[in-house]
């Protein structure tokens, strides 16, 4: 490493670094420079020489000031404390790019990022490792973090006795299912940050989740652990590589998913009512979702109701399918977990009301609850549902979206109350005093009967109370008292009645109060923003995106999910080795930056990303991204498929560093990846006139018979996609001119229905089109007497052909 030094002007200095033929710089305040030079001077671990920028060929690019600290931290040996506010210790995490391994570069731990460094020293040196596993804005990994990594104390034991390993869960989901499915096997549950003991050749023996820094009187403190480990390790070490072999056996056989050759899926009527039934059964009646708390979105519950009303419409089932999946849309959307203020949706709610979130963001929930909010307003007309899929896409677009085009992953729940505060709490970003609202909002009314002003509107309407809206059951920390989460406490009918305001006049009353309180909450300390890009979220973000920019005819929210595609293209896809990356990170201005060993993509990321093409093609209906897709599907066949057991493994089965190959075997905050390559491949296979996918589907279908025979709630995506083999997918072709006025009404005609197993075809007369290359019976359609024609098709066996919306809408409700 070289360092070298500058003057960009007479407020800073800018560090430039040349660090593995690569140059970056970082900018100082010019209180820095009486110290620097002599403290940089110092031999340490890396050579230190000056060298003008001048001399340099290679081309600058920026990095973060941590970059630079720990760059100067580790060439001085991490002896030297350094200037005031510097870091006083620095480990190997500085040199990554995942934000959560950057948040313990400066823990006093001997810390390594997964890979062979770390393997080879735990064999040399005969130690057990250390495995922790979290991410960025995982709120007990924060408090570990605090709690422990920080104290000298704990990272000294943890550093003599173990080598200590960070993952971003994120970034390497591979390792995170094999030691958390150890770690459910082991302590009976699981949850994050995850700490997991394993031998030299990583198989694990001992696991857990969060430890307390210090014994209680229920439960050891992480430092009496750790040393109680040592000693077993030291002492009695052939009893827990021997139980470790046993629980990883009977893990193997535990996990195993498999069909046999020729067996055909469960039977989907049987399927899709014990699903119904067992989602009815974990129903809230008063307040919508499938649990009494935590309350977590659940987007796979609610498609499920909506494809099982769409199958029952007429049926007493399926009006209790619909109401339940709009019901708990509805108050989601009303409560706190939804941000009144700044949009979106936070990760899950603490209670059973909806009120009280657990505030962290995260990218995939909003990408599902875009498509659901909109799947809502399809059936419903209701255009609040609407308003809220626009509400979501509004907030990806500003806090969640890099200029590149990529998506980040994700905001952190806890921040800095103010400018001047130390320590961060939880949801301080979101939460407001009544004296706060009032002193926003003093404008009197003077159409209300009585001295009112708009924030007695306001206040009223969200449930906003001088001793602040939260329970302290809900606050164990105290980091709420006093404060308010706004939660909608009545209809806008009742806001104007109890004032005396017609409800125009109260709507344009609570936007003004949410713009005024957004404009406040942008002068506080922002929370911690997760600025990775992963390829599975993107994927899933460009269906939400695609679906909702159809549905709504909005052409600005299609166009930014080909943006996104985009990025994808160029950024996290190797064309030559034909493989996916899984992951890169925000660089400065419209560089998007790359680790030193990219992480090669995961099954979830070709899955999602293959389904966001195919949202994409509908909404735009441009054959380049189909064709994409085909690729990406023959690429995750080579890589995961299993030949023998049918179905698709979580990672590359091929990896040795894996230990155990495992097919997801629910959908959960992220649907199953099985459940969605189901239903790839069986749009492919419509698309593209493959008959070996549409089997391939029904083999993934087979080889979760059992999972789907007794616990279908677990796999409510995967029943759906059974419910599409049951009833066969419809391809919608449309045949005319892409831009033409007839064409777009019969475009409008389908995005305005919900079709739960169709698929759309734009058949424009190309025949160089790759849609035409792939299914030849395109050829035989074509528009009747010069105007646009829709064909409804089973199978290619079509409907008559139907040149109006309305002869449209008639066979799309058939």
């Amino acid at each position: 490493m070289e360092v070298i030094r500058r003057v960009s002007n007479i407020q800073a200095w800018t560090w430039t670094l040349f660090i593995n033929r690569r140059v970056v710089t970082s900018r100082l305040p010019c209180s820095f420079l009486s110290s620097a030079p002599v403290w940089l001077g110092r031999d340490g671990s890396f050579p230190l020489q000056w060298k003008p920028a001048s001399q340099l060929k290679t081309p600058k690019c920026t990095a973060r000031l941590n970059f630079f600290k720990s760059a100067v931290t580790m060439a001085t040996g991490g002896e030297d404390k350094g200037p005031p506010g510097f870091p006083q210790h620095t480990n190997r995490l500085s040199m990554e790019k995942s934000p959560y391994l950057l948040q313990h570069a400066h823990n006093p731990v001997d810390w390594f990022p997964w890979g062979q460094e770390a393997f080879e020293k735990a064999k040399r040196e005969d130690k057990p490792i250390f495995l922790s596993v979290g991410y960025s804005t995982c709120h007990w990994c924060h408090v570990m973090e605090r709690e422990s990594f920080e104290d000298a104390q704990i990272g000294k034991v943890l550093s003599d006795n173990f080598v200590c390993i960070k993952v971003d869960r994120e970034e390497r989901p591979d390792v995170d299912k094999v030691y958390m499915t150890f770690v459910q096997q082991f302590s009976g549950g699981g949850g994050w940050p995850m700490s997991v003991w394993l031998t030299p050749d990583l198989r694990p023996f001992i696991g857990g989740t969060y430890f307390p820094p210090k014994d209680s009187l229920y439960r050891p403190g992480f430092k009496t652990v750790l040393l109680r480990i040592a000693e077993q390790w030291k002492n009695n070490r052939d009893v827990l590589v021997t139980k470790s072999e046993r629980i990883l056996e009977a893990l193997r056989r535990g996990t195993a998913i498999t069909a046999k050759a020729g067996q055909m899926p469960p039977s989907c009527p049987d399927v899709m009512e014990k699903c119904f039934q067992q989602l009815a059964s974990s129903y809230d009646e008063e307040y919508g979702g499938f649990s009494k708390f935590p309350k977590f979105p659940t987007p796979v519950n609610l498609n499920f109701f909506f494809s099982y009303w769409a199958h029952h419409k007429t049926s007493p089932q399926g009006a209790l399918a619909l109401q339940m999946a709009l019901h708990t849309l509805k108050m989601m959307a009303l409560g706190g977990i939804h941000d009144h203020v700044a949009q979106g949706f936070h990760r899950y709610s603490t209670d059973s009301t909806w009120h009280v979130p657990h505030f962290e963001k995260m990218l995939y929930d909003q990408a599902q609850l875009a498509v659901a909010y909109v799947t809502a307003f399809q059936i419903s007309g209701d255009e609040f549902f609407a308003d809220v899929a626009r509400n979501i896409l509004c907030y990806v677009s500003r806090d969640l979206s890099d200029k590149s085009g990529g998506f980040y992953s994700a905001e952190d729940a806890d921040s800095y109350p103010t400018v001047d505060s130390t320590e961060k709490k939880e949801g301080a970003f979101c939460v407001w005093t009544q004296k706060e609202i009032k002193r926003l909002l003093t404008e009197p009314l003077s159409e209300a009967p009585e001295a009112t002003t708009i924030g007695d509107v306001f206040i009223n309407h969200y449930g906003v109370k001088e001793e602040g809206n939260v329970a302290p059951e809900q606050d164990p920390h105290g980091e709420l008292k006093g404060q308010n989460v706004l939660i909608v406490r009545c209809s806008l009918e009742l806001t104007a009645a109890r004032f005396g305001l017609s409800v125009e006049r109260v709507k344009e009353i609570l936007k003004l109060g949410r713009e005024r309180l957004a404009k406040v909450r942008e002068q506080r300390p922002r929370p911690h923003l997760d600025s990775k890009m992963l390829s599975s979220w993107n994927g899933l973000m460009i269906s939400g995106f695609s679906r909702v920019g159809a549905v709504l005819g909005e052409k600005a929210f299609v166009e930014r999910a080909e943006q996104s595609a985009q990025f994808l293209k160029d950024h996290l896809w190797n064309p030559v080795d034909r493989r996916i990356l899984r992951s890169c990170y925000k660089g400065e201005g419209t560089e998007v930056e790359q680790t030193a060993s990219p992480i090669l993509g995961f099954l979830d990321d070709y899955v999602f990303v293959i389904a966001g093409l195919l949202d994409l093609y509908e909404a735009c209906l441009n054959p380049s991204w189909l064709e994409w897709a085909e690729v990406l599907q023959e690429c995750q066949d080579a890589l995961f498929w299993d030949k023998e057991g049918y179905g698709y493994f979580s990672s590359d089965p091929s990896d040795p560093e894996v230990l155990l190959e495992l097919k997801d075997d629910q959908d959960g905050a992220e649907p199953n990846p099985n459940s969605v390559s189901a239903s790839n491949l069986l749009r492919l296979s419509h698309y593209l006139g493959s008959t070996e996918w549409e089997e391939r589907s029904q083999q993934i279908l087979a080889a979760f018979s059992d999972r789907l025979m007794k616990v279908p709630i677990a796999l409510p995506e995967m029943v759906r996609v059974l419910m599409a083999h049951h009833h066969t997918l419809r391809q919608v072709v449309i045949c005319g001119c892409p831009d033409s006025e007839d064409t777009m009404r019969l475009l409008s005609c389908v995005n305005e229905h919900f079709v739960p197993h169709k698929v759309l075809l734009m058949a424009d007369g190309n025949a160089d089109n790759f849609l035409y290359q792939r299914l030849p019976v395109l050829s035989t359609m074509a528009p009747q007497g010069g105007k646009a024609t829709a064909y409804v098709c089973k199978n290619f066996t079509c409907s008559l052909p139907a040149t109006t919306a309305k002869e449209l809408h008639r066979l799309l409700l058939e």
